[in-house]
């Protein structure tokens, strides 16, 4: 993979898309595996020493094992000084061989040739001689385990004797001898959680990146670290990159003959990004008493397909031991959230079959995200002043019948609940979940849409500036069946924003085009004022950090961005932010702390001053790219992407906390035209010219190019290039750009 587009078709203008997310990378503790006991190449850690490092040895797992990854079952490997049963053991930088015991404290010794010389003031002549070399062993302290090496070493001092003149004897000491004795301590813990089953973090789990999953949640591997940050930023670089490792499974007291299979699910791309036929999905299973992993089963990259089965037996001995482990590993672009595999219904089990490849099971698919019409947030005034319901009334719900028969329905129900009381429910007839079906089928999808328009709606009358509800959806059919999966729960939150998205930005999307721009158009409930806008941008591929933009606010004119109501000053333009941690929104608040009054329906974006992608987060799980705009041409024209998905960009809105606003609206500066825009000719008009204090034309770098006091603007004082031009008296307001040929 090397800086590939993510397959989602676009103008040309608009660009690429690149996959983007999150994923883990296992918590080593230095860079140690932290299962115990396996032989390791030793590895380098990256702080200077190795004191106070924990080593971490794992529970053993028994058969079966099974993750449909409904819920977490990452086992997180954090040092605990208190833990019970926690020991330690000391190492010591400088070793006596003759006894293997350390060396005191305070000595020092050079690795230098030291002496002791003579000088004779009678002749004038000196003599050195050379002090004894000290044999030693040094442990390397910033490696686990210690590499021991022999060292020679040499007393960290010069001595200097004077023939003739009594008592003169001079010690010269060396400044910071290399060899000094130091120490390090490791601690060793032992983690026990059985209802943990992986070692690592480096995949992710989450309820978003599949395509019509079977269940709630699947694990999905790309090129991003635990901390959701790309392993090789910025490269064109394929290696493997995340791995999903299992705990030491103890499978002693089974033979070939107990039928162990070990089944998942796979599936490539999902909505994330297409893996390409370089890239690959990896199984490996370890053998304990060899201490080797070998592979077992890959596939290469390939578009989107429904979730496949593969159902692997374990026959050779080698394996079926005690401390068996296998993993998965993806091999593609390591650079951001690219080359998505996904991976479901793991189950490891005695005395199945090959044909044994169906887990019985019904679930839901997907969470519910939000149970407001349009909106995944608002802020919670708007929602208390709102006459109408604006609860949604076409929620979807997605259910899969996992089972090989036909099933009987139940009615499912969503509840909702505020600090744990009761609120109000909403009921899921099941023949509308079974879309008017008397049963299930089997090994069917169903999706179906619900009014919840006519019935609850969350308490106008609670005080305060946010509210939050525990939203829980329930949904089971008439069979045993995993009850993890069938049950969701989500926060609706009235933040001081609104949002379209879902909090997972499944690709990263922006316009390509210098000076080109993006407005987000919203409907808010009632006119209001903004501070700013929270961002959440992708690292993926190119860092981007160092480009600039500038927040703008449009009023709605007919269903496109109109007047600019504000914009960042020349002299402060912005810069994409990025956070360690998945999905984490960045506030870029207006200048001087700015409130910028807005009409109940308005745009907010960006002008960018480079022509590349910026990669703004885009959710692909909520559908809401009507609402977005972009212009290649200054603002001439404006066009929605051809790509499905809602944009990660959320207006922050003053609400409550200023109900008085002090500042009046900003006048927009958009009353008068340049023209003509380009121009080859000897000048430009400003008209109407209606500001007798005249206008500054500025660089693309923010230094003033002209003055003007009329309405003739002199293209002969101009380089060709880019300008911005602006009122004198409307310092706050927006630049308008022109071109000079």
């Amino acid at each position: 993979m090397i800086n590939r587009i993510y397959v989602i078709a676009m103008i040309a203008f608009f660009g690429q898309i690149y996959g983007q997310n999150e994923l883990s990378v296992e918590n080593t503790s230095f860079g140690l595996d932290p299962i115990m006991g396996l032989k390791k190449p030793v590895q380098t850690i990256k702080s200077q020493s190795i004191d106070s490092t924990f080593i971490f040895s794992s529970d053993t797992l028994n058969l079966p094992f099974f993750d449909d990854f409904s819920t977490n079952k990452f086992q997180v490997f954090q040092g605990n000084y208190n833990a019970p049963g926690i020991n330690f053991q000391q190492y010591y930088r400088l070793i006596n061989p003759s006894n293997n015991l350390p060396l005191s404290n305070g000595i020092q010794y050079t690795n230098q040739v030291t002496f002791r010389r003579t000088y004779d003031i009678a002749t004038g002549t000196f003599t050195d001689v050379h002090f004894p070399s000290i044999a030693l062993l040094e442990n390397n302290l910033t490696v686990y385990p210690p590499i021991t090496s022999p060292i020679t070493a040499y007393p960290p001092y010069f001595i200097y004797d004077t023939v003739g003149i009594p008592d003169v004897s001079d010690t010269v000491w060396i400044v910071n001898p290399i060899y000094f004795q130091d120490s390090a301590k490791v601690f060793f813990q032992t983690i026990s959680d059985t209802s943990k089953l992986w070692a690592d973090r480096m995949a992710l789990r989450n309820d978003r990146y599949g395509l019509n999953p079977r269940s709630l949640g699947v694990a999905t591997l790309d090129g991003l670290d635990q901390n959701g940050y790309p392993y090789q930023f910025g490269t064109s670089v394929t290696n493997y990159g995340d791995r999903l490792t299992t705990k030491p499974i103890d499978l002693t007291g089974f033979s070939a003959s107990d039928s162990l299979y070990l089944s998942f699910l796979y599936q490539p791309e999902g909505l994330g990004d297409i893996p390409e036929a370089g890239d690959s999905l990896v199984l490996e299973f370890y053998a304990s008493g060899l201490d080797q992993w070998f592979h077992i089963w890959g596939v290469g990259g390939t578009a989107v397909h429904a979730f496949r089965a593969v159902h692997i037996p374990l026959t050779q001995a080698a394996f079926i031991t005690n401390g068996f482990r296998f993993r998965f590993k993806n091999y593609g672009g390591l650079s951001g959230s690219l080359d998505h595999f996904h991976i479901d219904y793991v189950h490891l089990r005695a005395f199945s079959s090959h044909n044994d490849t169906l887990f019985k099971d019904f679930a839901l698919c997907y969470p519910v995200a939000s149970l407001l019409e349009k909106y995944t947030s608002v802020p919670w005034d708007h929602y208390r002043n709102t006459l109408g319901n604006v609860m949604e009334n076409g929620l979807q719900v997605m259910v899969y019948n996992g089972s090989n028969a036909a099933e009987n329905y139940q009615n499912g129900q969503i509840e909702i609940r505020q600090n744990g009381a009761f609120q109000g429910t909403f009921s899921l007839p099941g023949f509308l979940l079974a879309e008017g079906n008397i049963n299930y089928n089997p090994s069917t999808y169903y999706t179906s849409f619900h009014d919840l328009s006519t019935g609850y709606e969350f308490n106008k009358s609670l005080a305060g500036d946010y509210q939050t509800f525990t939203v829980k959806t329930t949904v089971s059919a008439q069979f045993p069946n995993l009850v993890s999966n069938d049950t969701a729960s989500f926060t609706q939150g009235f933040y001081n924003y609104y949002s379209y998205d879902d909090g997972s930005a499944e690709a990263a999307f922006g316009p390509t085009g210098t000076q080109s721009m993006l407005a987000v158009h919203f409907n808010a409930y009632e006119a209001d004022s903004l501070l700013g806008v929270y961002l959440h941008f992708v690292p993926s591929v190119v860092d981007v950090s160092n480009k600039l933009f500038y927040l703008t606010v449009w009023e709605d004119n007919n269903g496109i961005p109109g007047d600019i109501l504000y914009q960042d000053d020349v002299f402060s333009p912005r810069q994409p932010t990025y956070n360690q941690g998945l999905n984490n929104f960045n506030p870029y608040y207006f200048s001087g702390g700015q409130k910028v009054p807005v009409n109940s329906s308005f745009f907010v974006g960006w002008k960018q001053v480079d022509a590349v992608r910026y990669n703004l987060g885009l959710d692909r799980n909520i559908d809401h790219s009507n609402e977005i705009f972009y212009s290649v041409n200054f603002g001439g024209s404006w066009q929605n992407p051809l790509f499905t998905g809602s944009p990660m960009l959320r207006p922050i809105f003053s609400t409550a906390l200023d109900a008085v606003l002090s500042e009046p609206a900003l006048k927009p500066l958009s009353s008068y035209t340049v023209f003509p825009n380009p121009s080859a000719n000897d000048a430009l008009i400003v008209s109407p010219f209606s500001d007798e204090a005249g206008y500054v034309i500025y660089s693309v770098t923010g230094k003033i190019a002209l003055e003007i006091d009329d309405a003739i603007l002199p293209c002969t004082e101009l380089s060709p290039g880019y300008y911005f031009i602006r009122s004198k008296v409307h310092s706050h307001a927006p630049l308008k750009f022109l071109r000079s040929e």
